[in-house]
């Protein structure tokens, strides 16, 4: 990822021309320029010639140095290249700088620095010697964050100085490069979910395709195809021997849905409930779709992070191109100010979606009935329903008898619910879910799921 291309240090890079190059003096040059004008005006008055001469010396000196200094002329390039350009939080990624001189000229003292936001650390700052005509210079440091998000690094800045220390000159590349934070994950153990079908390979489950033309997929002829099942109108469009798919592979489906109200939860930075349960479902993301469901992401307001394949769920060939989709969008993600989860519920309600993943933030009454209604269409359904107030305080609410009300309200529907409080870790909840009986049901479209190879790493 380029920093920037070749740039001049020349005055078209200038935009204030010399005037701006005056303001690069260092203290060191605006002394000397002070003392030589002082001098001079005090051998003006005392009438002392040799005293001017030495004044005018100490004061054409930093002028000198800003004027050779502006009219430098080196081209040198720079390139930034991120190590991984995504990490989760807690993580450190390294920062590689390559400088090329491009010019003719060897160069001066140069002082590289990168602009990085405060939350990734102190601003690098470099010292690189003399650089040979065609030479190159490479530096490297690196930056962490607790904080997931989208951080821009850059523009890169060249401080170019004389060999007296009287000036100072910037100049900056144009472009930058950003660094993706993404939610901390945890390896789920690879559990076998109740009612799910054996295996996602050669074994999986089939569903015959309708018999109408218009639902035939043909694909090229190979050797020992049938013949009976050559599909001729679609020879004669594509020019070669093509043949009936009569069958077609159907994925295990997955809606991971995550709430995001602002009402929901209290509390902020790394250790929030909110983080939590972006974390918790960014690991659920990452572990479905390792185990080959089609996975989509839905928040309570109803969005969902596109997807190439039906109703916003991952395609089969697109995985790790879906999943750093979808935990680029939970870098960013933040506190909606829905009030409730009706939307979510008007996209669940449309079909039905397979197992349905939720995380879910405090639930009052109603927003519970809401939730319940979710599970009616889903083939499973499991919550992980957060009492952030514990966060906050340190203990659990004395609302203790109304969550527990929520959370049976949720059982009775037929959900998996359970109660999430700080310290709890979402690899023990997983198993503790996985042999409930509420899974009963087959999670898949079709009644195919994935198999039993489980996530073993976090994202990177």
């Amino acid at each position: 990822m380029a920093a920037g291309g070749p740039t001049a240090m020349d005055d078209s890079d200038d935009k204030g021309g010399l005037r701006a190059a005056l303001g690069g003096l260092t203290t060191r040059g605006r002394s000397f320029l002070a003392a030589g004008v002082a001098a001079a005006v005090c051998a003006y008055v005392l009438g002392q010639g040799d005293l001017l001469r030495v004044g005018l010396l100490l004061a054409v000196l930093p002028l000198v140095c800003v004027t050779v200094l502006f009219r430098t002329r080196y081209r040198v390039a720079g390139t930034r290249r991120l190590s991984p350009s995504r990490v989760p939080a807690g993580t450190e990624a390294r920062v590689h700088l390559r400088m090329d001189n491009v010019s003719r000229l060897p160069t001066g003292l140069l002082m590289l620095q990168d602009r990085v936001p405060y939350v990734l650390g102190p601003r690098p700052r470099f010292v690189l010697d003399r650089v040979e005509a065609g030479g190159r210079r490479e530096v490297s440091y690196r930056v962490r964050s607790d904080l997931r998000g989208r951080y821009p690094l850059g523009p890169l800045q060249l401080r170019l100085s004389d060999p007296f220390g009287m000036c100072e000159l910037t100049r900056s590349f144009s472009a930058y490069d950003t660094l993706v934070v993404i939610p901390r994950t945890e390896p789920l153990p690879p559990v076998r979910l109740a009612g799910e079908a054996t295996g996602y390979g050669e074994g999986r489950q089939r569903s015959l395709a309708l018999a109408g033309e218009d639902d035939v997929i043909p694909r090229g002829y190979r050797h020992g195809d049938d013949l009976r099942r050559v599909h001729w109108r679609s020879t004669a469009r594509y020019g070669e021997l093509m043949v009936r798919r009569e069958e077609q592979p159907q994925r295990a489906r997955c809606t991971v849905l995550l709430d995001t109200r602002q009402i929901a939860y209290q509390g902020t930075g790394p250790d929030s409930a909110f983080e939590w349960a972006v974390s918790g479902a960014a690991s659920a993301l990452v572990h479905m779709l390792e185990r080959g469901f089609a996975v989509r992401l839905l928040t309570d307001d109803g969005m969902a992070v596109p997807g190439e394949g039906e109703n916003g769920f991952t395609a089969t060939q697109d995985s790790a191109e879906s999943a750093g989709l979808m935990m680029d969008a939970l870098a960013v993600v933040d506190h909606s100010d829905e009030d409730g989860l009706s939307r979510a519920y008007d996209v669940l309600r449309g079909g039905n979606e397979g197992l349905l993943i939720a995380f879910l933030g405090e639930l009052d009454e109603e927003q519970a009935a809401v939730a319940a209604r979710m599970r009616q269409r889903s083939g499973g359904a499991v919550a992980f329903v957060l009492d952030s107030a514990a966060w906050v305080h340190g203990e659990s609410s004395a609302s203790d008898a109304a969550c527990e009300q929520r959370l049976r309200l949720l059982r009775e529907s037929g959900w998996t619910a359970v109660p999430v409080r700080p310290g709890m870790d979402l690899t023990r909840l997983w198993v503790q879910v996985s042999h409930h009986g509420s899974l009963t049901q087959s999670a898949a479209v079709g009644g195919t799921t994935g198999g039993t190879t489980g996530f073993s790493g976090g994202w990177s």
